[in-house]
């Protein structure tokens, strides 16, 4: 999971800007439809003139219900990109980054951006070759870690995920 540095990033961090402090919020937003288990989630937050969606899905590790990830997935303010979003929670180990699998195949790593009091974020701009795969793939495993040998993989269904992109407005 590399980061694209250029336009898309001006246009990302634009819309960054608009919403960072609705990103969490906004996954809170009220759910307009589900798609498989994935929840579209809208609300027009502060400042901002429209509506504004997300597809979300809230899931937490097997072996550890207080391990939580919000995963969040958005369009690019200029409608051009969609971004990946996941929120972690304190205490994660921040060099390590967000390591991600998607059917048991190492898609790679994303830093983390920033931390708020609701947890960490990490984010990257989805390529038309990781979007293919998250559409394609079955499943896909976040990896935290809280020590640097200890990786936590944290599950996500992908069921209903294409067809929820697919209707970001």
């Amino acid at each position: 999971m590399g980061r694209h540095i250029g336009p898309v990033w001006a246009a990302v961090l634009v819309f960054v800007g608009a919403v960072w402090a609705a990103g969490p919020a906004l996954a809170q937003g009220a759910v307009k439809s589900t798609h498989g288990d994935w929840q579209m989630r809208c609300e027009v937050p502060p400042g901002a003139k429209t509506e504004q969606c997300a597809l979300v899905q809230n899931v937490a590790a097997e072996d550890r219900p207080n391990l939580t990830l919000l995963v969040i997935v958005l369009k690019t303010a200029d409608q051009k990109s969609r971004l990946l979003r996941v929120v972690a929670p304190l205490g994660v180990l921040l060099p390590s980054g967000l390591g991600l699998k998607i059917d048991d195949k190492d898609i790679g790593r994303a830093g983390f951006v920033r931390c708020l009091t609701t947890g960490c974020v990490a984010e990257v701009v989805m390529d038309d070759a990781l979007l293919g795969q998250l559409k394609s793939g079955k499943s896909a495993t976040f990896i935290v870690f809280q020590t640097p040998e200890e990786g936590v993989g944290v599950p996500v269904s992908l069921n209903g995920f294409g067809p929820g992109v697919e209707t970001l407005p």
